[in-house]
């Protein structure tokens, strides 16, 4: 399925040129003798309609005293973009981008870049296949395509049975992805690295290496030297992702840190001063027992578990016996969300270390809830940069429970945690983001 957002039909006409206007030169390239023309000032400004007068053989035609030339309207100008810096914007502006998401992993990221983009005056496609577990938000001045996995992606739900199905659509994924022969072309996520380096780019290929080596292939070393070296340019979006992936051989040069954006939100609060949260899809190296056991330790507080699992919560459930837990599992509603971070009074991050940054701590940073996290990926460095709650070495339970006593003890460390988290919002932005973009694009068009 295609669909294009209000507006996206314009950016496609842009760069087009108008049609020329017929020579005004007369038959033959002669210029026929003047009967009447319009005098001009010395400054070169033409009068009005009434000023025109004949022109005999021998009359000047301007007037010849001196007058006050005509006021210009001043507008100040911040930047006067130099001719290279031009020819830069306009071949960008004649390349789409292509934005590469094919098992539908973070829709909601793929489509903030790009209407981003898009809102920069980027012309953005964004091929991915149909998301299982809910609805996405409509596309923004961009097309979003989701031709891929049109089998797979809407049959048996989280049913097994469509494994096979989709191991066979991955072919016709690679035959799709191929076809792109012109712009520029973005990969956010590689469905399957093992057949994926089969993949032949005749465009400039960028990767956002989001989990720096996915769970299921991150042992095989040799197969991501591989990939990654296949890509013009590799995006993570931290100084830990950077060191991460330089030591799989990506030069300095083809890497670049591009911050990731928080998902703004302004929930009604509703927080009781002692909530922690878990958000987001329940996983093994998301640490969800380690928050329990932090629970444990803190006397009078509740934790929201809030997402959608993708193990068995059982052991989880039996683990928080006689504790103080609210579960809320599922794919949640916007609205859900919005709920839970408004009674959230911290998020708990006990990650494990296997991704560069959290989807789900950058929605509660804009949501304007503090973390506690480990300091695992890159997870921590906006909570440290922006003082948006506490970083505790990973895997510390004790420390977890500390950190998260002493904001939930003291309301002054506590507000100035929340400020953090607002000064996160206010500075990692989607636009800032696709500006970055923008440049890296710019160096491979």
């Amino acid at each position: 399925m295609v669909e294009r957002g209000q507006g996206a039909a314009d950016l496609r006409g842009r760069g087009q040129r108008a049609d020329r206007r017929p020579r005004g030169d007369g038959a033959g390239g002669a210029h026929p003798a003047p009967v009447a023309e319009p005098v001009e000032r010395p400054d070169r400004h033409l009068l009005e309609a009434e000023h025109v007068r004949p022109v005999g053989g021998r009359e000047p035609d301007h007037l010849l005293e001196e007058r006050r030339p005509l006021r210009r309207l001043r507008v100040a100008v911040e930047e006067v973009p130099g001719p290279d810096e031009q020819g830069r914007k306009s071949r960008l502006a004649a390349v789409q981008i292509v934005l590469a998401d094919p098992p539908a992993f973070t829709p909601q990221y793929d489509h903030e870049l790009a209407a981003a983009l898009a809102r920069a005056g980027a012309d953005v496609r964004l091929l991915t296949s149909r998301f299982r577990f809910g609805e996405t938000p409509a596309p923004e001045n961009y097309e979003r395509d989701e031709r891929l996995y049109p089998l797979s992606s809407r049959l048996f739900g989280r049913s097994r049975m469509r494994l096979p199905l989709r191991a066979l659509e991955h072919v016709g994924v690679l035959f799709e992805l191929g076809r792109v022969r012109a712009g520029i072309l973005h990969f956010q996520w590689l469905a399957w690295p093992q057949l994926d380096r089969r993949l032949r780019f005749h465009v400039p290929a960028v990767f956002t290496a989001h989990d720096l080596l996915p769970r299921r292939t991150a042992g095989k070393t040799r197969l991501w030297r591989e990939l990654l070296a296949r890509f013009e340019r590799v995006v993570v979006h931290s100084e830990r992702g950077r060191e991460t992936i330089a030591q799989l051989g990506v030069e300095a040069e083809r890497l670049r840190v591009i911050p990731h954006p928080v998902f703004p939100s302004d929930p009604p609060r509703a927080d009781d001063g002692r909530t922690l949260l878990c958000f987001g899809v329940i996983r093994p190296y998301k640490g969800l027992e380690d928050a329990i056991e932090a629970l444990r330790r803190l006397d009078g507080t509740r934790l929201l578990v809030a997402g959608d699992p993708l193990e068995p919560v059982e052991p989880y459930r039996e683990r928080a016996h006689g504790l103080d837990v609210d579960w809320r599992l599922g794919y949640l509603s916007q609205r859900e969300v919005d709920r839970a971070f408004g009674e959230a009074t911290l998020a708990l991050f006990p990650y494990r270390p296997e991704l560069d940054q959290s989807g789900a701590l950058l929605r509660a940073l804009g949501a304007g809830v503090p973390a506690v996290a480990y300091d695992v990926g890159g997870i921590a460095e906006p909570v440290r940069r922006f003082g948006a709650g506490r970083v505790v070495p990973a895997g510390d339970v004790e420390a977890l429970a500390a950190a998260a006593r002493e904001l939930l003890d003291d309301p002054a460390a506590l507000e100035a945690a929340r400020a953090g988290a607002r000064r996160a919002r206010e500075e990692l932005t989607w636009d800032r983001a696709a500006a970055a973009h923008l440049e890296l694009y710019r160096e491979l068009a």
